[in-house]
């Protein structure tokens, strides 16, 4: 009876986004285990994520299909228990204190080096390009570097703060090409590691720190990425470091994916196998926050650009799953391509967003250019 119902169901919310099961167009779903209906309706994307990890549904083009059933809005139709479960512990606990700030690090960021070094661009940029003008990974990756750094209107010998710098690759960009000197912090060992040889002979710096930490002065600070890691109970903390560390005159600016609306918590499939302890923030929870420290010069959307990056990094993946199958599972492989193209299907069915936001601490003065 159980069974019978949650198939009814599940087919009542495919048809809904015409994905049809046992269908012949790419975005179909190929069913191999009959629990998979109750799995997907009583414990939802968690479910539905755990059986496609062991085997037990397919579709030809995952990307097409959550496009479809997220534009639909029929993942909202389902509540389970583990979601209302993860809005309580979000609403009564600080998932992302600074006792819980390397978790993230040490799950998904120390993953392996060399599943990023296949993965990502040239200088192993883990976050949205920018696809203006842009004929492939590298040059998106770089148009992007050149578009913050522009915006922050960087000039030679100033001091600049990289806010989860990752492999080092923006810092070591405008240290090169902007001449400045820039501190790189970052919850990952391996990540800062690489950072650091890396950035050998350039005025780099990089260290293994809670954003909380930082207690330097700064001519500007960025963080590319790092923010969906911060936690709404921490968004003040954060906004308070970086005026705390921002010199008068300074920029900042904010690149990160963000919400349609406030949320306590993240997806629970993403957290527990890509991004622990993290979740998107909301236009008002970051406006909200900054307000008082903060005047908004700017905020740039380009949300259709991070499926496009994700592809990229979903092709590079499959083409190289060849040299790393031997030191990962079979189920991470399903999990990563899990991971890649049900985020891209989500941008551009624009449930989650991409956005820079640049800010000052006084005002910029006169007729002001923002670079796009």
């Amino acid at each position: 009876m159980v069974d019978s119902f949650c198939k009814k169901q599940l087919e009542r919310l495919f048809k809904s986004a015409d994905i049809r099961i046992g269908g012949n167009r790419p975005w179909d779903i190929q069913i191999h285990h009959p629990l998979v209906f109750r799995r997907a309706i009583t414990e939802g994307n968690l479910g539905l994520g755990e059986s496609y990890m062991d085997g037990w549904w397919d579709s030809n083009d995952l990307d097409e299909f959550f496009f479809r059933l997220i534009s639909s809005k029929a993942d909202e139709k389902i509540v389970t228990p583990s979601m209302l479960t993860g809005k309580l512990i979000g609403k009564i606990y600080n998932l992302q204190s600074p006792s819980r700030a390397f978790v993230v690090g040490e799950k998904h960021y120390n993953t392996g080096n060399d599943l990023f070094e296949t993965m990502l661009d040239k200088r192993m940029i883990y976050s949205c390009g920018y696809w203006k003008e842009a004929n492939n990974l590298d040059e998106a990756q770089e148009h992007k570097l050149r578009l913050i750094f522009d915006k922050l209107k960087l000039q030679p010998g100033m001091s600049l703060l990289d806010v989860g710098c990752g492999w080092g690759g923006a810092a070591r960009f405008a240290a090169e090409h902007y001449h400045v000197k820039v501190k790189g912090i970052t919850v990952s060992s391996e990540q800062a590691k690489i950072a650091r040889e890396k950035s050998s002979g350039l005025p780099v710096t990089i260290e293994l720190t809670d954003y909380r930490n930082i207690q330097d002065s700064f001519d500007r600070i960025y963080s590319i990425g790092m923010f969906e890691h911060v936690g709404y109970k921490n968004y003040r903390n954060y906004f308070e470091m970086i005026n705390r560390c921002l010199k008068p005159d300074g920029l900042t600016l904010l690149h990160t994916i963000g919400s349609n609306i406030p949320c306590p918590n993240g997806d629970p499939w993403s957290c527990k196998y890509i991004f622990p302890n993290s979740m998107l923030p909301s236009a008002s929870q970051i406006t909200k926050n900054y307000e008082r420290f903060f005047m908004l010069e700017d905020w740039h959307v380009f949300t259709h650009d991070y499926s496009l990056t994700l592809k990229a990094w979903h092709k590079n993946f499959e083409k190289e799953w060849p040299s790393l199958k031997s030191r990962y599972s079979e189920k991470f492989h399903r999990m990563w391509r899990y991971y890649l193209l049900s985020f891209s299907g989500a941008f551009r069915a624009r449930s989650i967003q991409l956005w820079q936001i640049l800010l000052s601490k006084n005002g910029l003065r006169g007729s002001v250019t923002i670079p796009r």
